[in-house]
């Protein structure tokens, strides 16, 4: 059966609806824009859901940007995200954000392309948000599964379309994310992300940096735990991981491209991580792969390794 069939009845009385209103007597209509030729920003407006955003885009100058061709994938957050978001920051509202403040913040929600969502894959994105060291483009984690997160911030509705992309709602602020708050939202770090709140190392890692951080998995301090004997963080001592965790910063923000061979100056004072790079692969003292790099961050950049430095 032609699935147009079913259409017929209701296409031919909004015809007919439409010529009487065109007919009527000299009543000027608000033009109404069909959905097929609504930009990202025309249907933000358009739904209520959005009204907050959009006055956020207002205030940052943004919406020219997404009302150009992109295409862009948004994912958009709802009104009731920005008011935790408002709560948590201690503000009533978007009045007391300035567009410096909110530019980074709503760009971190837009990336380049229309992806939509049976085409989303678990991974790290970068974004329209170039607020990293050096104008670099901060990323989110995608991760998918029976739904789909960004950062932690669920998709509550996908696949909205418009003509310049599509919009995914989310329901919670997507903030950009320092080095330690992507340790935080990646699930594989959790071990790691203890033994830094553990080592009162989360105020000093979250400060401007920026800094490079050698991550180790959970499987790589699961390895460690067993090597040494113990259960887990709780049987090291605040002055035994300290020098450790940071054994795994250096200065700066190294991406992939620019690591080479040689020593390497850590932020535990006076050690060095010896670096081999080869065949398009890096190794750290001879005993840690790198595998997964560029995660890059307000304040530095992250790259993850299979097994714990030790100074």
């Amino acid at each position: 059966m032609n699935i147009l069939s079913k259409f017929r009845l209701p296409l031919f009385l909004l015809t007919v609806v439409a010529v009487m209103t065109s007919c009527s007597d000299n009543d000027e209509a608000t033009p109404v824009v069909p959905v097929a030729s609504k930009t990202i920003v025309d249907v933000a407006v358009a739904d209520p859901q959005f009204s907050i955003l959009v006055s956020a885009l207002q205030k940052a100058d943004l919406v020219n940007t997404l009302k150009s061709s992109g295409p862009f994938t948004v994912f958009a957050p709802n009104n009731a995200a920005f008011s935790t978001l408002f709560s948590q920051l201690g503000v009533t509202g978007i009045d007391e954000l300035s567009a410096e403040a909110l530019r980074p913040i709503l760009l971190n929600h837009v990336v380049t392309g229309k992806i939509m969502s049976s085409e989303i894959t678990s991974g790290y994105v970068a974004t329209a948000n170039n607020s990293g060291p050096a104008s670099a483009s901060v990323k989110v984690l995608v991760q998918k599964s029976s739904g789909v997160t960004v950062d932690g911030s669920s998709v509550t509705m996908a696949d909205v379309a418009a003509t310049n992309g599509v919009i995914h709602v989310v329901d919670r602020v997507i903030m950009p994310a320092s080095v330690v708050s992507h340790a935080i939202n990646n699930p594989d770090f959790s071990i790691l992300v203890q033994a830094v709140v553990k080592a009162g190392l989360v105020e000093a890692l979250s400060a401007d940096g920026p800094f490079t951080v050698f991550a180790p998995t959970n499987t790589a301090f699961n390895n460690l735990f067993a090597a040494l004997g113990v259960n887990g963080l709780d049987d090291l001592s605040v002055e035994t991981l300290t020098p450790i965790l940071l054994y795994h910063v250096v200065s700066g923000n190294i991406l992939s491209s620019q690591v080479a061979t040689g020593m390497v100056a850590t932020l535990k004072e006076g050690s060095s991580i010896d670096v081999m790079v080869s065949g398009g692969s890096v190794k750290l003292n001879s005993s840690s792969n790198v595998v997964a790099v560029d995660v890059q961050g307000t304040n530095g950049v992250v790259h993850a390794i299979d097994a714990v430095l030790l100074p």
